[in-house]
């Protein structure tokens, strides 16, 4: 506290050497800052312009914005925070960013050779776990349908391969 209280002094010895070298400023009143700990007084003409600015319906908050923005020589259009060097990092973004790369496919029966069939229904009972003959002839029949999802590259492949040797016409996705 004792340092703040010199500070306080040093500041009232700057501000009476300012008025008496520059008089032009000594009519300006200024305020002392006030430390960290203790809270900020506010302004009551800042309270009174916020409380004005409250009450205002839209169109007069429209009217105001327009009233600023040609009174402060603004711009109509908002103007970018971003600086001029940021079009080119962009640009090396879009060449840099590593293209998506698909890791999951699923094989989709879209329609079967109806010689074939019975064989394709055996194939599907024993490519899907827990299905029985009946269940896999409503899965066949229900085509276009995925037969299995989230595989690999490798193991997407060797099923289309399967259903193909059998009569199906597959699809990896």
């Amino acid at each position: 506290m004792n340092s703040f209280v010199r500070n306080l002094q040093r500041i009232r010895r700057c501000k009476c050497l300012m008025s008496r070298a520059y008089p032009q400023f000594s009519t300006q009143i200024l305020s002392m800052p006030t430390p960290e700990n203790e809270p900020k007084v506010e302004s009551v003409k800042l309270n009174r312009i916020v409380n004005d600015i409250a009450n205002l319906n839209l169109i007069e908050v429209a009217e105001l914005s327009a009233l600023l923005r040609k009174t402060l020589n603004l711009p109509d259009t908002p103007m970018m925070a971003v600086s001029q060097s940021a079009p080119v990092a962009k640009e090396e973004e879009e060449e840099v960013a590593p293209k998506v790369v698909q890791t999951s496919f699923s094989v989709k029966l879209l329609k079967f050779d109806d010689s074939k069939k019975v064989a394709l229904i055996k194939e599907v009972k024993s490519l899907m776990e827990g299905m029985n003959l009946v269940q896999a002839k409503k899965f066949v029949e229900s085509a276009p349908t995925v037969v299995k999802g989230d595989l690999n590259k490798e193991e997407a492949e060797k099923l289309k391969e399967a259903l193909v040797k059998v009569g199906a016409i597959c699809e990896i996705e």
